[in-house]
């Protein structure tokens, strides 16, 4: 068997945690990722016949039931993972009841996944409904974009032609747009829910005045789709109090999206 802490999935939630508490996304405990893991994959690192214990989701997930998933833990801060994995980390199946997480390592310290776990596992759900190769969903708190919470409209339209208008790449990155919720109380089912129907139709879901979802095949795509937002959402806040002389037309933006062969929301555009 080999070594679980030279797993490659492991090795991205390091990376990919230690990263977002560089850039000031996740402080404290802030922020969550789940990465949905090939069985094949984990076998050559875990014995999966061996559950340490189960731990009851407060979701009915029917369509993972048997999958497993890499998930950051609760209270758990992202500077500290690449240091102890196996404490602020943990890997779990999701049982035959399918509201039940089959632990089969990590959170050694008696600890369990994040709060977010029905949020996250929703959203695996809607996405895995959409392109079945979707397969990481991760929340942070991007300072830039937070700040532009509160002093641009909350309209899906609105904010995501602002964000495609600050940086050339961005209608080509995230061309299905930006969805957006209102404030809503975090850790709970409802905004989980909220969260899944927004993500049959984005990859990138803004939790008002909190933060931001963002789903993709891999750790480095989700990690970019949220990371080019916030350069956006940068340069937004750099530019908003002062007169603008020039921007990125619309006319150029479905130049852009065309040469690139992106579908892109045609209706978030002003032609």
């Amino acid at each position: 068997m080999k070594n679980i802490l030279n797993a490659p999935f492991v090795k991205e939630m390091c990376d990919v945690t230690a990263n977002m508490y560089r850039l000031g996304w996740d402080e404290r405990n802030g922020g969550n990722i789940s990465y949905l893991l090939n069985e094949e994959e984990v076998a050559q690192y875990l014995d999966l016949s061996k559950v340490i214990r189960e731990i009851p989701t407060g979701f009915t997930a029917k369509s993972l039931v048997g999958k497993i998933f890499i998930v950051t833990g609760t209270g758990k801060y992202f500077k500290n993972v690449a240091a102890d994995p196996e404490t602020n980390l943990g890997i779990i199946r999701i049982k035959e009841d399918a509201t039940t997480a089959e632990l089969l390592w990590g959170y050694k310290d008696g600890g369990r996944f994040t709060s977010e776990l029905p949020a996250h596992l929703m959203s695996h759900m809607a996405r895995l409904s959409v392109d079945p190769q979707n397969r990481v969903v991760m929340h942070s708190h991007p300072t830039n974009l937070l700040a532009m919470n509160y002093v641009h409209e909350l309209d899906e339209a609105k904010l995501t032609h602002t964000l495609w208008e600050m940086c050339t790449e961005c209608i080509v990155v995230f061309p299905d747009g930006v969805g957006v919720l209102p404030w809503m109380l975090c850790g709970t089912n409802e905004i989980g829910e909220a969260t899944a129907e927004k993500m049959k139709e984005f990859r990138l879901v803004v939790w008002g005045m909190h933060g931001i979802y963002g789903a993709g095949k891999t750790m480095d795509e989700t990690f970019g789709l949220i990371e080019t937002v916030e350069k956006a959402a940068q340069i937004y806040m750099l530019t908003c109090n002062r007169p603008r002389v020039n921007t990125i037309k619309d006319e150029e933006m479905v130049r852009l999206a065309e040469f690139f062969k992106v579908k892109y929301r045609k209706d978030f555009l002003n032609l």
